[in-house]
């Protein structure tokens, strides 16, 4: 589960960062910069779901 939320937020950010430039009249591609904050998502997304300490 883990896994799949973190490529999903990774994948939404390149989704919506093509369809924006893709919007404003850009060349069609995705940019370097939206692919960085993909993979920021995505760590962010696989720290925020890591498992806590057993109780």
């Amino acid at each position: 589960m883990r896994t799949f939320v973190t490529v999903l937020a990774g994948l939404a950010v390149i989704y919506f960062g093509f369809s924006g430039s893709r919007d404003s009249g850009g060349e069609g591609g995705v940019s370097g910069g939206v692919v960085l904050l993909a993979l920021l998502a995505s760590l962010l997304a696989w720290n925020l779901t890591k498992p806590g300490p057993a109780k």
